[in-house]
Order: C-alpha cells, then structure tokens, then sequence
C-alpha cells in the first residue's frame, strides 16, 4: 500500500487533473462555439433557400424581364439568352443525366 504522504499527493494531483480537464472542456466548448456560428447560419439559409425555391423560381423570369427593362433598354443579346434559356438549362440537365454512372 502507499504511505499516507504519497496517497496526499496522488490526490491533489488527481484534483489538479481534475481542474485542468474542467478548464480545458471549458475552452473548447467555447471554441466550438465560435466555430459552429457560421455554420448554423448557413444551415438556415439553405433551409430558408429549400422553403422559397419554387417561389423564388416562378419570380425569377418576371424579375429579369424588369430588371433587363430598367437597366438594358436596348439590350437584345440579353433577350435573346432571356429566350433561349429554358432549352439551354434543359440540355444541360440531360447532358449531366448522360455522365452519370449508371446504378447497377
């Protein structure tokens, strides 16, 4: 068995151990904190992108027409993308659906 002066100093090493481990919890929950801040907001913008999406899609064609109203008065090579837009996103969907490896 250990003399009772060794088994003292077991036990405030143990305490100071103790403390240390607190602290040291302490400090990086603290850091965690910090680093954890931007990434809940960016969870929320994406859950707030996911809610308005279908909406923010149907606005989005109007929105252009005003803005290309407004600011390109005269401005055809806008129109003419503002046109050819829908078969240009649509064959870049099937072109992407082509270079998927396929499930087996």
């Amino acid at each position: 068995m250990y003399p009772d002066g060794e088994l003292a100093r077991l036990a405030d090493y143990k305490a100071a151990l103790r403390l240390r481990i607190g602290l040291r919890r302490v400090e990086c929950a603290t850091a965690v904190a910090g680093v954890e801040r931007p990434l809940l907001w960016l969870d929320r913008a994406i859950a707030w992108w996911h809610r308005i999406g279908p909406f923010a899609k149907l606005a989005a064609i109007p929105v252009a027409l005003l803005v290309k109203r407004t600011l390109f008065p005269r401005a055809g090579l806008f129109t003419s993308l503002l046109k050819w837009t829908p078969m240009i996103v649509s064959a870049g969907r099937a072109f992407s659906a082509l270079r998927r490896p396929t499930q087996a």
